[in-house]
């Protein structure tokens, strides 16, 4: 499941503008969900089917060595996407030079950010509060989150109270510009119901490992599957589905969908099945971390290179898919070629038996 994630991040990421891709390829321009919008909270839902193997083997050691673990890590995958982010600022002057914005202009939070603060802050809660804190956690994030949106601000791009919140801790020049407005989607307080993807990641993994990888299980995880996609779209008539400020709906919603995949998954592979093809996106699982900020300096340098007044991904793009294929399918196989060429980098790596953790 992480490997597929993975794959389909690299085919979103690789996609063209609006103008020349198809709209499931792209984020929902605000309330909505697609494709591209499920990426995201599938990364955060498997970091936390992960947490249901490592926290048990490190509060063993006590909690001061787990929360040491915990912090560690935390800080450590916070730095790799605030470098990340640093090297998004490199561009070539005129007069020959490449220059990078100061520290203290580089926006802070992103994805892998994200991503640390809901791995610790998930892990926490089920070290000191267990299952029954991980669920009843999830329905405190979920409604907290609700009433702060609700009572202090409204759910506009610019008006809703993450942005706010946002630019009073972070201040202006430390978040992104959306549509013209000073607006992060990866913000600090959004953070607060991505949360209960990783918690719901590891309730449904501990519950495949109490009853073990077979039909009952995955029926089990369909109802509830069932059950938070019914009540997602039941809260979005008042609290609209929105990736860009995480909202409730949108969190309960991605938890539903990646539970019904964890079904149908364990359906295709379970009870000794044929599942040769699932090689492949298990190749790209085993180093997601590293095939993550891998492409995205890849995408950040090749994005540099300019030919012919182009740079070099919409370069090959519209000469080598578009021109024979057509501008939305020509660009959905540049997509999927870019993501073929990248499943190389970790295929040689497996070969090699070289996993990178943090």
């Amino acid at each position: 499941m992480r490997g597929l994630t993975i794959a389909v991040m690299i085919v979103v990421n690789t996609s063209s503008d609006e103008a020349t891709a198809y709209s499931w390829l792209l984020h929902a321009p605000w309330n909505g969900l697609t494709l591209a919008d499920m990426v995201f909270p599938a990364f955060l839902f498997v970091v936390g089917a992960a947490l249901s193997f490592t926290l048990d083997k490190y509060q063993q050691r006590g909690s001061a060595a787990l929360a040491r673990r915990i912090a560690t890590r935390t800080i450590l995958i916070f730095l790799c996407g605030y470098l990340l982010c640093w090297l998004e600022s490199l561009q070539l002057s005129t007069d020959g030079h490449w220059t990078m914005a100061s520290l203290a202009y580089t926006r802070v939070f992103g994805v892998l950010q994200r991503i640390a603060l809901c791995y610790g802050c998930a892990a926490l809660i089920i070290h000191y509060a267990g299952r029954a804190g991980a669920v009843a956690g999830s329905v405190l994030l979920l409604l907290g989150y609700w009433w702060l949106m609700h009572a202090f601000g409204d759910y506009s791009l610019d008006g809703n109270a993450a942005v706010k919140f946002d630019r009073l801790v972070l201040g202006a020049v430390r978040m992104r510009l959306d549509q013209g407005v000073v607006f992060d989607s990866e913000g600090l307080l959004g953070t607060v119901p991505a949360v209960v993807n990783v918690l719901a990641g590891y309730l449904a993994a501990r519950s495949v490992r109490a009853g073990g990888e077979n039909y009952e299980t995955a029926a089990r995880l369909a109802v509830a599957a069932v059950i938070c996609i019914a009540a997602s779209l039941l809260w979005s008539g008042v609290l609209p589905i929105n990736k860009k400020i995480w909202s409730s709906s949108y969190a309960l919603c991605n938890a539903g969908i990646d539970l019904g995949l964890l079904s149908l998954l364990i359906c295709l592979i379970c009870r000794g099945a044929q599942r040769g093809w699932s090689h492949f996106f298990e190749i790209y699982g085993r180093n997601a971390l590293f095939i993550y900020v891998f492409t995205e300096v890849c995408n950040t340098l090749i994005g540099l290179v300019h030919i012919g007044g182009n740079n070099a991904f919409n370069r090959v793009n519209s000469g080598g898919f578009q021109s024979w294929a057509g501008d939305k399918f020509g660009s959905l196989l540049y997509a999927l070629a870019c993501m073929l060429a990248c499943w190389l980098v970790p295929w040689a790596m497996d070969r090699k038996r070289i996993y990178l953790r943090l």
